[in-house]
């Protein structure tokens, strides 16, 4: 027996699509993609998010499938009953604020050991005598980074606050944009610092622990510039109202 041709294919009448298999359209994917566009944080917890979020879907499509629903309608019925991009958005949105709260901590954190050399670097060549440049450089230069220190303590307690406390106390309001803020200030302390230590670099008699210490707030500034700015982006955001 011959297999039938493509003519006794069309005389059979067009294929039935099968029910298990989703259009070019697929509503989850979409649904999924307009909820990313409107979200901001980390990538990595971004991407995270989405990814339970489609599990959760499929899940449903699944089931709904299984009751004996069309494929491409039970598609439509899980994103439905999932909710608008509108509705998700606050929890969602809260969620990804939070973790770049706690990212941005935790490079503020990485940067102290940076700060507390670069400090300890600064008082050792301290230049002694008369108040010329050098001098009023390098108090500049060790009062910026004792504030910056200080303000990168603040990372610790965020970890915290967002961590291994949350459980028992609620998470302020004002968090991420004190964190915002307070980031930022250390990062652009670090940069000022940078340019004075860089500027007066060549008169000092202790140029090379100098030039260490100007790359030490260099790199507490490179650590710290990118979480800032993301977070500055975070507290921008309307504070979103959770429901119930």
């Amino acid at each position: 027996m011959t297999p039938d041709g493509p003519a006794d294919r069309l005389a059979d009448g067009p294929e039935a699509p099968r029910s298990d298999v989703l259009t070019a359209a697929d509503p989850v994917e979409d649904h999924l993609t307009a909820l990313g566009a409107a979200l901001h944080g980390p990538p990595a917890a971004k991407a995270r998010l989405l990814e339970e979020l489609r599990g959760s879907l499929q899940d449903a499509v699944a089931a709904h499938v299984h009751a004996g629903m069309n494929r491409d309608l039970a598609a439509e019925r899980a994103v439905r009953d999932c909710g608008s991009v509108d509705e998700l958005l606050p929890a969602c949105q809260h969620e990804l604020t939070i973790a770049q709260v706690r990212q941005t901590a935790r490079a503020t954190a990485a940067a102290t050991p940076l700060l507390l050399a670069a400090w300890y670097l600064l008082h050792t060549t301290a230049p002694s005598g008369a108040w010329h440049l050098t001098h009023t450089a390098h108090l500049l230069a060790t009062r910026i980074t004792t504030f910056t220190a200080l303000a990168a303590l603040l990372a610790f307690a965020v970890i915290a606050l967002t961590g291994t406390l949350a459980r028992w106390i609620p998470t302020p309001s004002r968090l991420p944009r004190t964190v915002a803020w307070t980031s930022t200030a250390v990062t652009a302390s670090m940069a000022l610092c940078t340019l004075v230590l860089a500027t007066t670099m060549p008169l000092t008699d202790h140029w090379p622990l100098t030039t260490l210490a100007t790359l030490l707030t260099a790199a507490s500034h490179a650590v710290t510039a990118g979480p800032a700015r993301a977070s500055r982006l975070c507290a921008r955001l309307p504070v979103p109202t959770l429901r119930p």
